[in-house]
């Protein structure tokens, strides 16, 4: 079968982000035996002139497409993403009968919102190096669909839930081969790489179980490195591992961070770490196989709105880790997301305090807590009339804590003019 997967995404929200995920489907799609060309809309002058070209020239059986980004997630002036995808959708449509499937993690947030609003024929929610091959494979026989796990199809029953994939091993991640990579080959780019998959921490407020399941499924550290070095063969130097806790769990970060220094991997990497089970042994080997920076996920450092966000961590955990961060010599970014329910100006006010005695190179302030589906914030949200009980929040909606509506903007745009290296 002929198949042409797109990339929606045309922003480079925080960072240009190659469609590695899109990636994956594309290399397990062609080793069940299809034909497929990836198309990245990223890196595309003109996107709608690339996908007319694509179609008329691919002559495509089946059509993936990709949805990244819903929204920017900022509350002071939200932009809704989904009409750029739209287009697409409707353009593939006047130039193919063939049929139109959606995947990636902001359709696996909204599944059959988004199937509805871009006007697709079916949907893909979670994981599709399994599911996207069994798919076509139903498709050619003239089957349900809606048979296969987590697919659903438009004007049918809502999505079920995803198979996720145990052993994530089983299907390569995809080489640079894939993608235009020479486009992304340049010295403030980050190699997005994901080495495991799942949270079970249930933060108030996050849409990674939604996207990816509560159990954390890993790939083999060998595996993950023989995978670097061919990017690092092909140029790319600088990789950030985009895993929501890069130390969990920290048997699985130390084997890969020695696995790297054993195969002489000459590369820079950052990644994101959960400030809790962060011990000095796990900080040394991210040094010596080449951490130079780190994400710390805080998001607060009142012990309060901490626990109200089902953090399982508190202020000296995070003190802590900063700590051994700076005696290693690794850069550290952190982020507080203010505004979340329970938020008062005391809490705000204590947050900045031992935020700023953290001594971080970075700060990242974010104000108003963007409400995703099946969260606690989201229940909160309704059971205080924030929200509707049938709004299904794919328009981007914010919570803030009634009573800081005015006051915590000024604060937060005022605590980030008088500090060095902090960001609103």
């Amino acid at each position: 079968m002929n198949v042409l997967l797109i990339s929606a995404n045309t922003e480079a929200i925080n960072m240009p982000a190659i469609p590695m995920g899109l990636g994956c489907v594309a290399a397990s799609t062609a080793a069940a035996g299809h034909r497929v060309r990836l198309l990245d809309l990223l890196i595309e002058d003109d996107p709608k002139s690339a996908v007319d070209a694509a179609v008329k020239a691919e002559r495509p059986e089946a059509i993936g497409i990709s949805v990244r980004n819903i929204d920017d997630q900022c509350m002071q002036a939200p932009r809704f993403l989904l009409e750029g995808v739209r287009d697409t959708v409707a353009r593939c449509r006047a130039l193919s009968t063939a049929p139109v499937i959606l995947g990636g993690p902001g359709y696996s947030i909204f599944p059959d919102a988004c199937l509805e609003y871009l006007h697709a024929d079916m949907g893909i929610r979670g994981e599709g190096e399994a599911a996207f091959p069994a798919l076509l494979a139903v498709v050619a026989a003239g089957g349900d669909p809606t048979e296969i796990a987590g697919v659903a199809a438009r004007g049918g029953q809502a999505s079920a839930a995803p198979k996720r994939i145990a052993e994530l091993d089983r299907f390569l991640p995809p080489e640079p081969a894939w993608f235009s990579a020479s486009v992304y080959r340049s010295a403030d780019f980050w190699l997005p790489v994901q080495t495991r998959r799942g949270c079970p921490l249930n933060c108030s407020y996050c849409s990674t179980p939604a996207i990816e399941g509560a159990l954390i499924r890993r790939r083999g550290a060998a595996a993950v490195v023989d995978f670097l070095q061919d990017w690092r063969d092909a140029g790319f130097t600088k990789v950030f591992f985009v895993d929501n806790t890069f130390n969990l769990p920290p048997s699985f970060a130390r084997s890969l961070c020695r696995e790297m220094v054993r195969k002489s991997l000459d590369v820079a990497w950052r990644c994101i770490l959960y400030p809790a089970k962060v011990s000095g042994a796990l900080v040394q080997d991210m040094a010596e196989a080449g951490c130079c920076e780190v994400s710390l996920g805080f998001e607060s450092g009142d012990p309060a709105m901490l626990d109200a966000m089902n953090k399982q961590f508190g202020p000296a955990d995070i003190r802590r880790t900063a700590r051994l961060l700076a005696d290693a010599g690794i850069r550290q970014m952190g982020f507080l997301l203010l505004g979340g329910p329970g938020e008062t100006r005391e809490s705000v006010k204590r947050s900045i305090e031992f935020v700023e005695r953290l001594g971080l190179d970075m700060v990242k302030v974010t104000v108003g807590v963007r409400i995703y589906p099946e969260t606690r914030v989201a229940e909160i949200a309704r059971q205080k009339g924030v929200v509707g009980t049938d709004d299904d929040l794919l328009y981007p909606r914010f919570y803030l804590e009634p009573g800081l509506e005015g006051w915590l903007f000024d604060f937060a745009r005022q605590a980030v003019e008088d500090r060095a290296g902090w960001v609103f």
